[in-house]
């Protein structure tokens, strides 16, 4: 089985992007954060034309978020419990034995605003969510865009970044406590090459000079992580015509 995740800033803009990828690269579940579309304006009708099925919970202008997958889906749920908010960035569903939760953490936009102070409240009520759900299902995945490096090495220029948002000690002290949970961050099961990223700013050519993070993530149950046989970065999707911002991350599990 290959599941994977991409930010795709815009699927309005990008599904045709979306639909070529699957088609070089037929994944059996993938994570779309930031579609970016009202429910009722959702592209379905193109998506199970091609092959899959698909459940989504969006709003016009900003966020959004989807599940496309070959099996039915259950057990759907797009609202995080106890966190009362309009935002669609969250969608958890349940495909065979796989417990799918795919996310779009707020970018908090700078240390101490209003929306960092959202962001990690939103990541707090998250953990707890997530501990209920791994209390129930022992092959759970979570995937999406994190809008966290999670180390230096996940970031082109740490000096640069350093206490900046994406990057400061509170944001990566809530993403350990999401993995002290029991998940594995996949990409980091295997060796990889250095600089690889999944983010790159569209600003000052940074695609091309490799200005870029690592905050697209999969995490795994250790059960899950046991089986997992690889994890991945299709980096070469940013160099694609009108490109989101962000790159699809992959990993195969047995």
């Amino acid at each position: 089985m290959k599941i994977a995740s991409w930010n795709v800033n815009s699927l309005n803009v990008r599904l045709p992007q979306v639909l070529e990828w699957l088609t070089d690269n037929p994944v059996d579940v993938l994570g779309l954060q930031e579609t970016k579309l009202p429910d009722e304006r959702f592209p379905a009708e193109a998506i199970e034309a091609a092959g899959y099925q698909v459940v989504y919970a969006g709003q016009p202008t900003y966020n959004g978020v989807a599940v496309l997958t070959r099996a039915p889906v259950s057990d759907v749920i797009t609202d995080l419990p106890g966190f009362e908010d309009p935002q669609r960035r969250l969608l958890a569903c349940t495909v065979g034995d796989l417990r799918f939760i795919n996310v779009y953490v707020p970018n908090g936009q700078e240390v101490g605003s209003d929306k960092y102070e959202y962001k990690l409240r939103w990541l707090e009520k998250f953990q707890s969510f997530l501990s209920g759900e791994l209390s129930v299902h022992s092959r759970l995945a979570v995937v999406g865009d994190f809008n966290i490096a999670p180390e230096d090495r996940d970031v082109h220029d740490p000096d640069e970044w350093r206490g900046k948002v994406l990057c400061s000690d509170l944001e990566r002290l809530a993403l350990e406590s999401l993995l002290k949970l029991g998940l594995v961050d996949s990409f980091r099961l295997f060796e990889q090459a250095d600089n690889a990223f999944s983010w790159w700013d569209y600003r000052m050519n940074n695609y091309r000079r490799n200005r870029g993070l690592r905050i697209d993530l999969i995490l795994l149950s250790e059960t899950l992580a046991q089986s997992c046989t690889d994890s991945a970065i299709d980096a070469a999707v940013r160099g694609w015509e009108r490109p989101s911002d962000h790159v699809p991350v992959v990993a195969e599990l047995r």
